[in-house]
């Protein structure tokens, strides 16, 4: 199974990276959402973990796109919201058609069940 994180800050990207490789899934990373869908479209994934507040290309938009051209992925958000709080981006993000959402900071524990449970419906 292919991971794609998502997230502009290089110590979550080397967070996620590291447990999900350790859990046994092959991990893709970009540092934003315009580098991350190019990425998806070259090498699709079966899952996508995106950050919400990022340069270039937001996750919401991100979410959005992948929503039209890949409607099967999961997608987990994640945010720590920048000034505003991740209150006002995650509730969004489900909206968009996020399977799940996590505020920052989050129980990398709890991310993996979650990750090893909506790759157990596919």
């Amino acid at each position: 199974m292919r991971i794609l994180v998502i997230d502009d800050n290089e110590q979550m990207l080397i967070l996620l990276r590291q447990t999900m490789e350790w859990a046994g899934f092959d991990v893709d990373v970009a540092e934003n959402g315009r580098l991350g869908q190019q990425l998806f479209e070259e090498q699709p994934a079966d899952l996508i973990i995106t950050d919400l507040i990022m340069p270039e290309q937001e996750g919401l938009e991100t979410i959005r796109k992948l929503r039209k051209s890949a409607p099967e992925v999961k997608i987990i958000a994640i945010s720590g919201g920048g000034r505003i709080g991740p209150e006002a981006y995650l509730p969004a993000a489900m909206e968009l058609g996020a399977d799940r959402i996590f505020a920052k900071p989050f129980d990398i524990k709890v991310l993996l069940a979650t990750v090893r449970e909506l790759l157990a419906d596919t």
